[in-house]
């Protein structure tokens, strides 16, 4: 008795893709190669966040336990006393105000500037404005120190020696800030500002309604930068303040340390206090930079 082999059947769908096992090894492969660099990330933040730890709790310890030895992390005896002697003897109130009207100000000064300049030295084509940013990414390759004595006497020849307008004016335009946002002009497609002519917008228009939405991530991440710098600058406000109703936050906490000794429970309870409102401000403002989409107004 003989048996003849039956044609398989073949798959009445044409075309149809045969489904295959997703392999255990890809996974696993991908999990072992991302341990050495989460585990850098963790070494990072712990070279970062340990001494900023030290530094927060150090602060609710009372004076003669900052140098006890042997040291500890944690305060034994835990005590606000560093801050509200901090609070007393210095005007931090003023203090607060006069650093918020600086960064303010000099922040959105910055960003509008910057937005502008970086527009037109992306989109515009013209030799002078080429010099123009070699110009601006020159003073980068220049210490700050060096350019502190001709940017004072220039400030106190305009009038602005000892205001608050004299420390916001020098900082309107940034290198970085004209940087970031050509770079990000660059990646626009022309054809979007070609098709917004077409249909007869303006120039102004243009950069009113279509550059500056798109731009919204740079603006946030600028403006986050640029409110930190102001905050935290310290030589520039030494040198143009001399009156105390006009000190800003940094030339304040200065002003805690005595001629003789340094009470250091004073100092790191007001430099505790000094963090407080640029935490803040970081920590609301990152939330809109993470979901900002820079393809925003984009068409393929």
């Amino acid at each position: 008795m003989t048996t003849t082999d039956m044609p398989r059947k073949a798959d009445s769908t044409p075309g149809r893709a045969v489904p295959k096992k997703r392999s255990g090894g890809a996974a696993s492969g991908g999990l072992r190669r991302a341990i050495p660099a989460t585990t850098l990330l963790w070494v990072l933040a712990a070279l970062y966040g340990v001494p900023v730890l030290w530094f927060v709790l150090s602060s609710f310890k009372p004076a003669g336990d900052l140098f006890s030895l042997p040291l500890t992390l944690f305060p034994t005896n835990p005590t606000v006393s560093g801050y509200e002697a901090a609070w007393d003897s210095a005007n931090f109130s003023q203090y607060f105000i006069n650093t918020a009207i600086v960064c303010v100000i000099a922040t959105i000064l910055t960003v509008g500037v910057s937005c502008c300049t970086g527009y037109a030295l992306a989109k515009y084509d013209n030799k002078w404005l080429k010099a123009f940013f070699v110009g601006i990414l020159a003073t980068t390759m220049l210490p700050g120190e060096v350019m502190l004595a001709p940017l004072f006497l220039v400030v106190r020849d305009l009038g602005f020696y000892n205001s608050l307008a004299g420390i916001i004016l020098p900082a309107v335009l940034t290198a970085t800030g004209c940087f970031m946002f050509r770079q990000f002009f660059l990646t626009v497609p022309d054809e979007l500002i070609e098709a917004a002519r077409i249909d007869g917008a303006r120039e102004l228009s243009i950069f009113l309604r279509i550059m500056v939405p798109i731009s919204r991530p740079i603006m946030l991440t600028l403006a986050i930068l640029s409110f930190q710098w102001r905050w935290n600058d310290y030589i520039w406000p030494l040198l143009m303040l001399n009156d105390p109703e006009k000190f800003t936050v940094q030339i304040g906490i200065q002003s805690l340390v005595g001629a003789q000794n340094i009470n250091w429970s004073v100092l790191l309870g007001g430099s505790v206090i000094s963090m407080v409102p640029l935490i803040v401000v970081f920590l609301v403002f990152q939330r809109y930079v993470m979901n900002a989409d820079i393809n925003a107004g984009l068409k393929d």
